[in-house]
This record gives structure tokens, sequence and C-alpha cells, in this order.
């Protein structure tokens, strides 16, 4: 099997850099054209010969000196005006929008007691509303042409936590929320929405890893992950996570539950049958909200003498 993008339009959010700049080569390489979006800058900007010198431009210019095909963006992903206007010039240069990956993100790390309120939201607009806003933007275009792929950037801080990153993980977990929404709205009209869980060397984590991580766990190594998930043959409502070659799914489990009769339904009933309400070896097999709803009521029922 041969993944191929050859005719497809992919926009890749924070595309200047990182990640975003890995996802984007790897797109065009394989036949897409891209628009790299990327706040750095702007188009006024210009290097010593007058030519665009943004970070955005200058991952297109590398695209197009190798063969492909892309564009610049310099939209404000926080600003849905501005997404919109990036979404309109995609249309107008290729006339449909395949594929969407929503990479753009900011750090602002700092204890939650020491955290700053303005910093918590500035982290929550770049990576959630920056998400729901490119989301929305495609959204009516996908569902037109029966066609999309997008992708989430999640982390494994959103999905474990860690410290000094209450924003920045409460922004990574939201979408993941966001992501279980949008595949199941998406399912019938040809739309399949995924996450990337990645840990890469970037701009945002070089300070915190040690050299030997920094040297393994290089943005090109998670790319063909990425692509996987926007491809023709991807899943949907999935959470992959990936590091230094290495690719593994990440899922949220449920325990197969405990019934407790409403009079044995106390706090320290629960506490009692704790053992029992967290063996997760026992699994429920819960995929959907709805699903949840019928394993509870049938649980209830079943547990309930007939009358």
């Amino acid at each position: 099997m041969t993944i191929d993008f050859t005719g497809q339009v992919a926009i890749v959010t924070g595309a200047g850099g990182g990640l975003g700049r890995a996802h984007a080569h790897a797109l065009a390489a394989r036949g897409a054209h891209v628009v790299v979006n990327d706040i750095g800058g702007s188009a006024d900007e210009s290097s010593a010969d007058n030519t665009p010198n943004t970070p955005a431009d200058r991952v297109v210019a590398d695209i197009t000196t190798r063969g492909g095909s892309a564009i610049a963006d310099y939209a404000d992903v926080t600003d849905y005006p501005q997404v919109t206007a990036m979404v309109d010039r995609a249309l107008s240069a290729w006339g449909r929008v395949d594929i969407l990956i929503n990479n753009a993100g900011i750090l602002r790390d700092a204890s939650f007691r020491n955290a700053n309120i303005d910093d918590f939201r500035a982290v929550l607009d770049v990576h959630l509303m920056g998400g729901v806003h490119c989301s929305k933007a495609v959204w009516p275009h996908m569902i037109t042409q029966k066609y999309g792929r997008i992708l989430m950037t999640t982390s494994a801080s959103g999905i474990y936590g860690n410290f000094g990153q209450a924003n920045y993980a409460a922004a990574k977990s939201a979408l993941v929320g966001l992501m279980n929404v949008l595949a199941i709205e998406g399912q019938s009209k040809g739309i399949r929405v995924n996450a990337l869980a990645p840990l890469a060397t970037t701009s945002m984590t070089e300070s915190i890893l040690d050299v030997t991580a920094a040297e393994l766990l290089t943005p090109d190594s998670i790319t063909p992950g990425a692509l996987f998930l926007v491809s023709e043959d991807a899943p949907t409502k999935t959470i992959l996570g990936a590091g230094g070659g290495t690719f593994a799914v990440s899922r949220m489990l449920e325990a197969h539950g405990v019934f407790l009769p409403a009079d044995a339904r106390t706090p320290e009933d629960v506490a009692r049958h704790w053992p029992q309400i967290n063996d997760s070896t026992a699994q429920s097999g819960t995929d959907s909200t709805a699903a949840q709803i019928q394993h509870f009521v049938e649980s209830a029922i079943r547990a309930t003498p007939e009358r």
C-alpha cells in the first residue's frame, strides 16, 4: 500500500518550524498542495534581497525548490475571520480542502500556584480555540465534498498530566474531547478526525529534553504517524502517541463497574467496593456516551428484582 496525496489540499498550522514544518514537507513530497500557516512574521517582512523571509515563506521556498506545491499564510488561529480568510485562499488556489492539521501551539509553563491567568487563557486560545476555528472553517467544505481529514495535536501532558503545564494540559485534553465529537458528527459525511500525541524536539521542548532525548525525538520521526492519520484509509476517533520512531494508540478505558442497590448506595459503600469499582481487568467495552448509558441502565435492570 502506498499512501499518496496527489491533488489533495492540506492546511498545516504552525508549519513555520518543528512538527508543522515536517508535516508540510512530507505532505508536499507525496503530492499535496500545502497551505503553510505560521503567524511568525507577515508578508511585509523581507530579506536583504527584498524577498519574503518569514518562517512560513522559508518552508514554502524549500517545498517549491524540491518541486512541491505550497503557499504561505500568516493567519492568527485565534482570530476566526483570519482563519476563514486562510481557508478561502486555499479554495481560491486549489478549489478544495481535504486535510487540516491543527498543529499551532505555544507554551506558558508555570506551576498552577504561580500561573498567570492571561497566560492560561492565551494557551487555551491558541491550542483549543485555534483548533475550533480551523476545524469550523473547513467543516462545511468537507461536508460538501463528502471527504475530509482533520488531525488535532494533543499531548501526553493532556492525557496524563505534567507538572507546571495546567494550561497546556487543559487545552490538549480539550482537543481530545473535540476530536471525539467531530469524529462522531463527521462519520456519515466522509470526515475522519484523529489526534496525534507527539513527543519531539522542537523550539517548545528543547529546553526540557536532555541531549540524548533531543537527538532521538526528531519531528521527522513523528510525521509518518501524522500522515497516516490524514490518509484516505485513516481510522477515526483515534489518539496516536508518537516519538523517536515508536507509535502507540492511547485509549480512555472504563472498568466494568459495580451496581450498588439503593439501600447500599452511600459513600461508605463506594469505599467498600472500591477494589471492584477500580478493577480495570474487567472492562465495560464502552466506546461512546450512548454505550455508557446503555451499560449503566442494563446493569441496573439486571440487578433489580422483578416486581
